[in-house]
C-alpha cells in the first residue's frame, strides 16, 4: 500500500487510513516479546541468525526491485516482517547460510517473481521454511541446544510435540512459558498469545481465523488423538510447536487469507483440520506450516463460495 489505498474487491470499498507500513510496524511490535524471549532463551546465535534473515530479505527485495526497475518498497517493512517471521521459524543452531538461502527464496521466488506484495499466492516466510525443510531436513529438524541464561538444558533434539507423539510426558507449564526446545520464536505460547491479542485489539487482524483455527484443532485432537478428553494431551498440542505463531501471525496474512467474513471462519476451520491430520496421522509431529500453505491455495475457492451475492439482478432480492 505504501500510503496508497488499493481496491482489492468490487465496490463499494471500505477505506481506511492504515498503510502497509503501519500494519507491518504493528506486526513487528506484536512479535517483539516472543523475539526477545527467543534471544534470551537461545543466545547469541539466535540473534545473529535473526539479523541475517531480516537483512537478507530487505536486501533481496531492494536488489530485485532495483534490477527490475521497479519502485523500491523496502520502507513498507513487509520484507523485514518476512525476515523476522522466517527467523522465528528456524532452529537456533542452524548454520548462518540457512537464513541467507531462506531469505532469498522467500523474497525472490515466493514474493517478487509473482509480482511483489499483494500478488504472492502463499506466505513467503512459510514457503521458505517448507523449502528449507525439504532441502535440508536434517538441519531444520535438529533442535539440540545447550541452554542459555539458565532457561533450560535441551540435551537432545526432541521438541515437546515430538515427545508427545512418542507417548512421553511433557511439561505443560514449560511449554506455555517457552522453556523448551523448538524454533527461535515458537516456544512461548504466552508471549505469542499476548502479541496476537495486541494485533486483534489494534484491528490489524480479525479474531476469526486464529480462534477458529485453535478451537478446531483442539476439537480434532480430542476426537481423534486417541487420548479421550485428556486435557494435558490437548494442552500439549495447543501450546506446542508453531500453532500460536502460525495462527496469529501467518495464517492471518492479508494477501494469502480470505477477505470475506465467512471465508475467514471456513479458512480457520480447514487449518485446524489439516493441522490435526498432519500431526496425528503424518510422519512428523508438526503440521502448521504445511497446513497453512495448503489452505493458502484454497483461498480463491473459499472466497468464491463465501462472497455475498450482490443485490439486484442475479442476487438477493
Amino acid at each position: 500500500m505504501n500510503e496508497q489505498l488499493y481496491n482489492v474487491s468490487a465496490n463499494p470499498h471500505v477505506r481506511d487510513k492504515a498503510s502497509t507500513q503501519s500494519i507491518m510496524r504493528d506486526v513487528l511490535i506484536a512479535l517483539l516479546p516472543a523475539t526477545v524471549f527467543g534471544f534470551w532463551n537461545f543466545g547469541v546465535k539466535a540473534i545473529i541468525n535473526t539479523v541475517i534473515c531480516i537483512l537478507t530479505c530487505v536486501v533481496s527485495e531492494y536488489v530485485w526491485q532495483r534490477f527490475m526497475h521497479k519502485k523500491i518498497t523496502i520502507n513498507d517493512l513487509s520484507a523485514a516482517v518476512t525476515g523476522l517471521l522466517l527467523a522465528l521459524n528456524l532452529p537456533p543452531e542452524v548454520p548462518f547460510w540457512i537464513p541467507v538461502i531462506g531469505g532469498v527464496f522467500a523474497i525472490i521466488v515466493v514474493k517478487q517473481v509473482f509480482g511483489g506484495l499483494g500478488q504472492n499466492f502463499m506466505n513467503p516466510a512459510l514457503g521458505a521454511r517448507c523449502f528449507l525443510l525439504i532441502s535440508f531436513a536434517g538441519i531444520m529438524t535438529d533442535f539440540s541446544y545447550n541452554g542459555f541464561g539458565g532457561s533450560f538444558d535441551a540435551a537432545t533434539s526432541a521438541t515437546p510435540l515430538a515427545a508427545l507423539k512418542a507417548g512421553e510426558a511433557v511439561n505443560i507449564q514449560d511449554m506455555f512459558l517457552g522453556l523448551t526446545a523448538g524454533t527461535i520464536g515458537e516456544t512461548s505460547a504466552l508471549l505469542l498469545i499476548i502479541g496476537g491479542v495486541y494485533l486483534i485489539a489494534r484491528r490489524v487482524i480479525s479474531w476469526k481465523i486464529p480462534v477458529c483455527y485453535i478451537v478446531t484443532l483442539g476439537i480434532f485432537v480430542l476426537l481423534f488423538g486417541g487420548h479421550g478428553f485428556d486435557m494435558t494431551y490437548l494442552a500439549g498440542h495447543l501450546f506446542g510447536g508453531g500453532l500460536m505463531l502460525g495462527a496469529f501471525f501467518m495464517a492471518t496474512d492479508y494477501v494469502t487469507s480470505p477477505i470475506t467474513s465467512n471465508g475467514k471462519i471456513v479458512f480457520g476451520i480447514l487449518l485446524g483440520i489439516f493441522t490435526g491430520i498432519f500431526r496425528l496421522f503424518g510422519a512428523s509431529a508438526e503440521g502448521v506450516s504445511y497446513a497453512i500453505i495448503f489452505c493458502n491455495l484454497l483461498v480463491p475457492l473459499i472466497e468464491r463460495f463465501t462472497t455475498p451475492a450482490a443485490f439486484g439482478k442475479g442476487g438477493k432480492k
